[in-house]
């Protein structure tokens, strides 16, 4: 088990005042099977009037912030500490065929395969279409165990699609992706959430931060570290499993959980509603430091 602190910093610079601001943040590491939140607190300038918390629907610790004064620049610093534990081997053979654990969702009487049944429909950003079909179907080959789709497939989004964070932006769907065949982790994931669904399969969108390691020989600088997402897929009898495409990993315990839901959409750091403030630039900083470890 590693023990990490995370401090994320996000600012928002205005073009004009902002009068009022009503704010949700997913910011909270949840707990998992391998995965135990120790402390968090969020610091907020200007101070919110109001802030509470709260859990949304599935299942995620969320934070509610209103803020009413004028403002032209919004300081959200979030820090969090959470032990991490590798995932367990899984052997491939253990798993069913892909077209036995689609068929538990016809008829879902276990409640495990009743909840992941919400995960296997279409989102305004991971709705797919022939091409996405066909690029899954060379995975999911008839017979074949569900995890050794879910693996080939992670490893060929990696190989196909190109890391570029200027091709997209935080709206491009899935269709666009595919199009362009580049992205950012976001976009990495929903192309393997729109594969997996398209095979009538259950899968989920995970955020969350990865710790990153610096060149041989250098020190590793403050802030470099990344907020991330990756997918995961519903596979009996192992429960959800996470695939991470952009770096053709199993997540292990270098990849901390923030939440999950259908699509980024539902699980977005920072997202709200604002009144006035017209253009507006956006820093983010991400911190992830071993226990241990020096900042």
């Amino acid at each position: 088990m590693t023990t990490y602190t995370v401090r994320h910093r996000t600012t928002y610079r205005y073009r004009q005042d902002v009068a009022y601001s009503r704010l949700v943040a997913h910011l909270v590491p949840r707990a998992t099977p391998r995965q135990s939140p120790l402390n968090f607190f969020v610091q907020t300038v200007p101070e919110p009037v109001e802030r509470f918390e709260r859990t949304d629907f599935f299942g995620n610790p969320t934070d509610w912030l209103t803020i009413d004064e004028p403002h032209d620049v919004l300081d959200i610093l979030a820090e969090s500490q959470v032990h991490v534990d590798a995932p367990p081997e899984l052997d491939p053979a253990a798993a069913p065929s892909w077209e036995a654990a689609r068929a538990m969702f016809e008829f879902p009487s276990q409640p495990q395969a009743l909840d992941a049944l919400q995960y296997t429909f279409d989102t305004p950003l991971t709705a797919g279409n022939a091409e996405v079909m066909a690029y899954a179907q060379r995975s999911f080959s008839r017979g074949r165990s569900l995890l050794s789709c879910a693996l080939d497939l992670n490893s060929r989004i990696h190989a196909d699609f190109k890391y570029d964070k200027d091709a997209t932006d935080t709206r491009t769907t899935v269709e666009r992706v595919f199009e362009l065949r580049a992205g950012v982790c976001q976009d990495l994931a929903h192309a393997g959430l729109a594969a997996v669904r398209a095979m009538g399969l259950a899968a989920r969108y995970v955020s969350g931060y990865l710790l990153t390691h610096p060149p041989p020989g250098r020190e590793r600088l403050i802030g470099a570290d990344a907020s991330h997402a990756w997918f995961a897929v519903w596979i009996p009898p192992f429960g959800w499993v996470d695939f991470d495409p952009t770096n053709d990993v199993v997540p292990g315990n270098e990849h901390i959980t923030l939440a999950w839901g259908r699509d980024y959409g539902d699980v977005a750091p920072i997202h709200g509603i604002i009144t006035g403030g017209s253009e507006h630039e956006v820093d983010v900083g991400v911190d992830v430091t071993p226990a241990g470890e020096r900042r």
